[in-house]
């Protein structure tokens, strides 16, 4: 059983019960680098260093401070830092169910598995899992992690709850900044009809299976190349086809393509 990552109680008005909070993703399976001297294939170790002065700082002098204004900081610390108690520290009060399509993507995080933190508060654990799955709604609470305070909604998974994060609504930034300047040409009906259809050519079912991360596969086979002591070359990109051409032959050439495809395959698995 892994180790948890925050423990406390879940909350709904008057039933309470323990759980614990455990990472729902790894990134133990991405390739990590290190930085190294190319001279002596030694690696390097940071040290932190006053501004002012430029010497070394020892761990036990390194605190936090935040900047009043240039160059002047108020030191807080780690003491201090427990002096702001909230409930949220060490409860997850649902606040409200809602809807989960009501959610903006935008706003979602992190998720978490949220499983009971003991035996005896398994049956409430229980209780609040399947009321939330006999109204087909999910739980907004708040929750105290790494010394901040975040939004958490909680929906049934399995025989346990999902718990995502969720950003703050200072933290999303406005898409109108980013979309004003799109224009809105005259588009034809047959050009809509022509990308639906290649649209329902490609329709399918989410697989995340069938995502392979292909760099991070490239990336393994570097390294195992350059540890055998072979030699890395590296290859010119193929120059992409600058021609602009007419968005109607475009999709055109796009339907045609996909039934030679389709026409193809039945002989292929022959």
């Amino acid at each position: 059983m892994p180790r948890a990552y925050w423990k406390g109680n879940l909350r709904l008005s008057l039933v309470n019960c323990p759980i614990e909070l455990f990472p729902a993703t790894t990134q133990a399976e991405k390739t990590h680098f290190h930085q190294i001297n190319t001279k002596t294939g030694n690696r390097l170790r940071q040290e932190m260093v006053d501004e002012g002065t430029g010497h070394r700082v020892d761990k036990e002098h390194k605190g936090r401070g935040y900047e009043l204004s240039k160059g002047k900081y108020v030191p807080i610390t780690e003491k201090e830092l427990k002096a702001v108690q909230l409930d949220s520290t060490h409860i997850v009060d649902i606040e409200g169910f809602v809807p989960k399509d009501e959610i903006d993507k935008r706003y979602l995080d992190k998720p978490y598995y949220i499983a009971p933190g003991d035996k005896d508060g398994a049956e409430a654990f229980v209780v609040i899992r399947n009321a939330m799955e006999d109204r087909d709604r999910v739980a907004l609470a708040k929750i105290v992690m790494g010394h901040r305070e975040h939004i958490i909604m909680i929906e049934p998974l399995g025989k346990g709850l999902l718990g995502t994060t969720l950003r703050f609504e200072y933290e999303v930034r406005s898409e109108k900044s980013y979309f004003s300047h799109i224009p809105s040409p005259r588009i034809t009906h047959d050009m809509v009809e022509m990308a639906s259809r290649i649209l329902d050519s490609k329709a399918t079912k989410f697989d995340p299976r069938k995502f392979k991360d292909e760099y991070e596969t490239a990336l393994k086979k570097l390294v195992r190349r350059k540890a055998k002591g072979r030699t890395i070359e590296v290859e010119e990109p193929p120059k992409e086809d600058s021609n602009v051409i007419n968005l109607m032959d475009a999709l055109r050439k796009s339907i045609k393509s996909k039934r030679r495809r389709t026409k193809a395959s039945p002989r292929k698995a022959a």
